[in-house]
This record gives structure tokens, C-alpha cells and sequence, in this order.
């Protein structure tokens, strides 16, 4: 291969790598808020930190999520949970 083949080889690959990086740096509002809710019901020890999640029996958990009772676990479970300054502590976060 000549060098100007590995060169405009190596330039692509250069490309790509600022092109995904950018990419990852601009995630949307709505994209942060399902991060956020993903991780929070994933920190959860039990079955049912969200009405629509289901115990261990199958059925829904509704009411019995740690969502629906007071005190304790406080998990987002849908969007409006999430704050607009949590997206902005999450930005701040994520940018090192």
C-alpha cells in the first residue's frame, strides 16, 4: 500500500473517532432521563422499585412499588421524575 493510501486510512479512522466522541457528548434531555431512570431502578435491592415492573410472581407491582410507598426508596421511574437540574449534574458529570 502506498502512503498515501495509509494516510487517507489513518485520516478516516481519525474522523470516526471525533465523530462518534461528538456524538456521545450531545446525548439529549431525553436521552439523559432514561439514563438517570435506568440507573436508579437498577441500584434498587428489591423486585418492584417501579408500578410497572413485576414481582417475583409475575404479576405487576403497582402499588406495592417502593415508587407508591412513602418513606424509603425514592427510584425514578418516569420521565417527569427527572429535574432539569439533575440532567445538568449529570452533564457536569460526564464531561470529566
Amino acid at each position: 500500500m502506498t502512503k498515501v493510501g495509509i494516510s487517507f486510512i489513518a485520516a478516516l479512522a481519525l474522523l470516526s473517532a471525533f465523530t462518534v466522541s461528538a456524538k456521545d457528548a450531545r446525548l439529549t434531555d431525553a436521552a439523559i432521563a432514561q439514563i438517570l431512570i435506568e440507573d436508579s431502578i437498577s441500584s434498587y435491592p428489591g423486585n418492584c422499585p417501579c408500578p410497572y415492573n413485576s414481582a417475583r410472581n409475575g404479576s405487576r407491582c403497582g402499588k406495592r412499588s417502593a415508587y407508591n410507598r412513602a418513606g424509603g426508596y425514592s427510584p425514578l421511574c418516569f420521565k417527569e421524575d427527572v429535574t432539569k437540574d439533575m440532567v445538568q449534574a449529570y452533564r457536569a458529570r460526564s464531561k470529566g
